[in-house]
């Protein structure tokens, strides 16, 4: 593929149908430095055919410098979707224009599409310019009969040749500049979205002849979300939790909520700028009449009215202030898992919406632990991956578990609960490995096959060995990774049309990615955590025409890293048939699911279950590796609910010296040795007969009282607001008449007395373990009766939230 060119074929008329204009547009859009397109309409269908591209050169700057883009389109007949308009909105880069065309009385018949390629210098070298019938539509660019005439300039031709591509050009900027052409921006889509919706438009639908109006409906696991959600909403929650697999539309539910919540205002919160995009394109399409735009790194579009937000950057105080708490009514937060929980402490205890939504595909209890406390324990909806399959949402998969005997990983040094990245990928990037994978590949592959490697050299290393096995069978394997040669919507759409068969990909395909046709998913390196292995295995269950299931070619290794998938694909290891493999149908993990294990996999998995565990060390290790971060308090009980942290306590003391014990952080060991008694008999071991005692303590760090000691009227407040958050905290433990009066007192003024009395007054009283007491009253302040260093306080406060959520997990699961 002449991939020097911006051009693919020597023809230089396109006529549609099986001689598509997309294929030649996304071809030049990932090969060119400058893009000028001035269409008559654009619609979403035809935007979401060459949106990835255009992200993805405006993200690599693939040319020394950012893509100058440059898009013209009209409100001629009120074709162009508002939907579509919001997303040519949310394009960033340095030098990115979208301009929309008053046509006012006017015609606006335009179609045509400019591609630059310049040198360093800002020389142009190579030119084409397509210009025909074809607007921005899925017909118009796919199958519909449209012709396009193409006309190329390449540098160093001739004088007439040169000046006539440049006429075209100047016809193009003279468009642009018109006055007519407006700067398209949210206030200008408002004013346009009723201009649009007049009676004629019924009549003007009929100029997009191949295509129908684009509506989104909830499918079915959605619409039973969206019915849970309002019943919790209805029993006073304003907080919860739904589990949706990957593949199942957790964002598209996220956006029909706001919808049914009739928000104002939403926030989305992700930790990368990718899933934000993907999130704000999901929303535009529910709410096309409402603004959006991002706030992170590049951008801080406060005013709009669904913002999407990385949580690195909203959630620092300095940019918190710039809203007022009640800002938004509806909050979104996707996978806390990714971030650490400061940061989104940071935000959950600074913004009160009517209602925060935690989205999350992780399926396991264990998993959930740290994202349900912050979602005040309420699981809404749950719909994990084997009902996406059994409801046919999603494919079945066939699980081959390969017993990876091409490297010793007991050889390879293990650190902080990974393998050493260098070692690793020594031993990666080896023939011996390669011819292993692709034995086991040639069994089992099917059609389109997506391979997670650990680095960019594993990735290169692989695809070489491929080609040069392949080059006798007509097939092309090729590596995609942030700076590769080939951009990741090439790879795709090579894959989709069969020009290449295998990619190998580091992390740019783990999340987000809308893969369908991907039929063959190989593991090329050990997942860090369950979470990160069921995000690639659900890159290939989405549905396709071409796909009845996903094949899944795993390797495993002699390393007790590799123990925990035996138990999320629900084998019993004890009951396994030592010497043989297991090779049966799994209806447990979905209707239609298949897996095969090596025999070698199996005894080792046996002989790890034969070694008994004595060190909580060891349990937290493993639970660092399976959910790919360490485990905090709420999940570590979770993982080991029957010891109930026996073992951390006999061995270790108390549960914030094992994490101490377990860091390098010289500043957490130094908190934990200070205030090691505060934590262990103040917090981790202080009997709860109600749930009091955690409120307070958790109003107090909402109020951060360790630094800046509450009034107690302020305290009293921010608790009864703690508790409204957890309505099942006011069935359990406000039934006797004395507080059901306090609980409905709407001046406060009965509930700061019966709150005072208890828990303010008797936290404030020695602790009989210790004869301490651990709170003081000074004047009208409620203050820590122990000093605690500046620098100390932040981790001190993650700390004894931490365990404030184990607390509160294990009273409401008594």
């Amino acid at each position: 593929m002449p991939t020097s060119l911006l051009t693919l074929d020597h023809d230089i008329l396109t006529t549609g149908d099986n001689d598509p204009l997309l294929t030649q547009l996304l071809h030049a859009i990932n090969h060119a430095s400058e893009i000028e397109i001035a269409v008559s309409f654009i619609r979403q269908s035809g935007f979401e055919l060459i949106k990835q591209a255009l992200l993805d050169v405006l993200e690599s700057k693939r040319h020394h410098h950012s893509l100058k883009l440059r898009i013209l389109t009209s409100d001629y007949l009120g074709i162009t979707e508002p939907v579509a308009l919001r997303g040519l909105l949310a394009l960033e880069g340095d030098d990115v224009q979208i301009k929309v065309f008053e046509t006012d009385k006017q015609s606006f018949h335009m179609k045509s599409y400019l591609f630059v390629r310049t040198n360093e210098q800002g020389i142009v070298t190579e030119g084409s310019a397509f210009i025909g019938s074809n607007n921005i539509s899925r017909p118009a660019l796919t199958n519909a009969h449209e012709w396009t005439l193409r006309y190329d300039y390449k540098a160093n031709s001739d004088s007439h040749t040169q000046q006539q591509f440049f006429n075209i050009r100047q016809k193009f900027n003279a468009i642009f500049e018109h006055p007519n052409a407006k700067t398209l921006s949210d206030e200008w889509i408002d004013a346009y979205i009723p201009r649009r919706q007049q009676p004629a438009l019924k009549d003007i639908t009929l100029a997009v002849t191949e295509e129908e109006i684009t509506e989104y409906w909830p499918n079915l696991a959605q619409e039973e979300a969206l019915t849970a959600l309002n019943t919790t909403r209805l029993n006073g929650y304003e907080r919860g939790l739904v589990v949706m697999g990957t593949g199942m539309g957790k964002t598209f539910l996220a956006a029909f909520d706001a919808q049914q919540m009739k928000a104002k205002r939403v926030l989305f919160i992700a930790h990368r700028e990718e899933i934000l995009s993907q999130a704000l394109s999901t929303f535009a399409k529910v709410h096309p009449e409402k603004s959006s735009g991002y706030y992170h790194g590049k951008a801080k579009e406060a005013e709009k009215e669904l913002l999407f937000a990385s949580v690195q950057t909203i959630g620092k105080e300095s940019h918190l202030s710039q809203f007022a708490l009640d800002h938004f009514d509806y909050v979104v937060i996707d996978e806390f898992h990714h971030a650490s929980a400061s940061t989104y402490q940071n935000v959950l205890n600074y913004f009160e919406p009517k209602f925060l939504l935690g989205l999350t595909a992780t399926p396991e209890r264990t998993d959930q632990a740290n994202i349900l406390a912050l979602c005040h324990n309420n699981l809404v909806f749950e719909r994990n991956l084997v009902h996406g399959i059994d409801e046919k949402i999603l494919v079945p998969f066939h699980y081959y578990g390969i017993w990876d005997d091409s490297v010793d990983y007991q050889a390879i040094p293990w650190r902080n609960g990974k393998f050493d990245p260098e070692a690793l990928e020594n031993q990666f990037a080896t023939q011996k490995r390669a011819a292993h994978i692709f034995k086991h590949w040639q069994i089992h592959q099917q059609q389109r096959t997506l391979a997670f490697c650990m680095s960019k050299r594993h990735a290169d290393y692989m695809a070489d060995y491929f080609n040069t096995h392949f080059a006798q069978q007509n097939k092309r394997a090729i590596a995609v990774y942030s700076g590769s040669k080939v951009l990741r919507n090439e790879a795709l759409t090579q894959l989709d049309n069969g020009d290449i068969d295998v990619i190998f990909s580091v992390d740019l395909f783990n999340e987000g990615t809308d893969l369908p046709s991907i039929d063959t998913v190989m593991m090329l390196r050990p997942t860090e955590s369950n979470i990160v292995f069921l995000q690639q295995l659900g890159r290939g269950l989405r549905r396709h025409q071409d796909k009845t299931h996903l094949v899944v070619i795993d390797f495993i290794g002699n390393h007790n890293s590799f123990f925990s998938k035996q138990s999320w694909l629900g084998i019993d290891i004890k009951g396994a048939n030592g010497g043989k493999p297991i090779d049966r149908p799994a209806p447990e993990l979905g209707e239609g699911t298949y897996i095969n294990i090596d025999p070698q996999a199996v005894d080792f998995w046996q002989r790890l279950a034969r070694q008994l565990r004595t060190s909580a060390k060891e349990d937290f290790a493993d639970l660092t590796a399976y959910l790919g971060h360490r485990p905090n308090a709420s999940e570590f009980y979770i993982a080991n609910k029957e010891d109930r942290f026996a073992k951390v306590n006999k061995q270790h003391g108390s549960w914030c010296e094992l994490v101490a014990e377990m860091s390098d952080d010289e500043l957490l060991q130094e908190v934990v040795t200070e205030h090691r008694d505060f934590l262990f008999y103040a917090v981790q071991t202080t009997s709860l007969t109600k749930s009091f005692k955690a409120i307070l303590l958790e109003a107090f760090l909402i109020l951060d009282g360790f630094r800046t000691p509450p009034k107690i009227d302020a305290l009293c407040q921010r608790s009864r607001k703690v508790i409204d958050g957890y309505p099942s905290i006011k069935a359990k433990d406000f039934t006797g008449k004395e507080a059901q009066v306090a609980i409905a007192d709407t001046t406060g003024v009965k509930w700061q007395k019966y709150w005072e009395k208890n828990p303010v007054h008797f936290s404030m009283q020695a602790d009989k373990k210790t004869n301490i007491a651990w709170f003081t009253q000074v004047g009208e302040r409620y203050q820590a009766n122990f000093t605690v260093k500046e620098q100390h306080v932040e981790l001190l406060s993650r700390l004894v939230k931490e365990l404030v959520d184990y607390r509160l997990v294990g009273y409401l699961g008594e």
